[in-house]
């Protein structure tokens, strides 16, 4: 029975994984499921430990403790310690799946160069509608740094500090080749020039060609290399 309750919860931690790949945003992080399935491999080793100790012996001259289990002759006892051995073990791969889908989705973000508070926003409405006239005063530049105090609901604090460390030693590595964004699309763009309208206030921002200030529903005929961040962050829309 026990065995077969572990396997339901971790099973639940990998169909969350697979439901992250399919969304369009982040959801939120299963802080509850997640400390259950480390509360069973706790709970695992516990027995483990419990079913082995009659076998322990205490060596007079060492002081060093040594087991005299031999899985020959208690057949019974080594197959429930086999059992507990691979739940642990399942139980550990399903954790390290479900982290990693979230994490390859952070360093998807932040090669990207999409905005972290607007993805999360888009996974709950009701929390963007909330803050939408907040975010409209606020610069592209700005939200990247405020998403910290936002995003708790969908990051765990080590995601978070993951994804500002990622973030930063991407910076560090695109800041050899300045002259190549390599966080740029990898199909060459068909036009050089393109229409845009502005959907939210992003303010003054400098091109090859001068300033430009970004106000609501006012339209640019642009560079693109010059607002393709703006585009993937929301902030413009293309219209040619």
């Amino acid at each position: 029975m026990a065995a077969a309750a572990n396997s339901r919860t971790a099973r639940r931690n990998v169909q969350h994984a697979k439901r992250t790949q399919t969304l369009p945003a982040l959801p939120a992080y299963q802080t509850e499921l997640v400390r259950a399935i480390v509360r069973e491999v706790r709970d695992l080793d516990r027995d483990v430990t419990r079913i082995l100790e009659p076998f322990n012996t205490v060596d007079e001259e060492t002081g060093s403790s040594q087991s005299t289990f031999n899985p020959a002759d208690h057949p019974a006892t080594a197959c429930a310690l086999l059992v507990d051995h691979l739940s642990m073990r399942r139980n550990k791969r399903c954790l390290l799946a479900y982290h990693r889908v979230r994490a390859e989705r952070l360093e998807a973000m932040a090669w990207e160069g999409r905005d972290l508070l607007d993805e999360l926003h888009n996974a709950h409405p009701a929390q963007a509608q909330a803050q939408a006239q907040n975010q409209q005063d606020q610069q592209p530049q700005q939200q990247q740094q405020q998403s910290s105090g936002s995003t708790h609901d969908s990051l765990s604090p080590e995601e978070e500090s993951y994804f500002r460390r990622y973030v930063d030693l991407l910076a560090q590595y695109k800041g050899q080749w300045t002259d190549v964004d390599l966080t740029g699309p990898l199909e060459p763009p068909r036009d050089l020039f393109i229409d845009v309208r502005v959907l939210k206030d992003a303010g003054e921002i400098q091109t090859e060609y001068g300033a430009i200030n970004l106000t609501k529903n006012s339209q640019f005929y642009v560079r693109q290399g010059d607002v393709e961040r703006l585009i993937q962050m929301g902030f413009l829309q293309r219209l040619s």
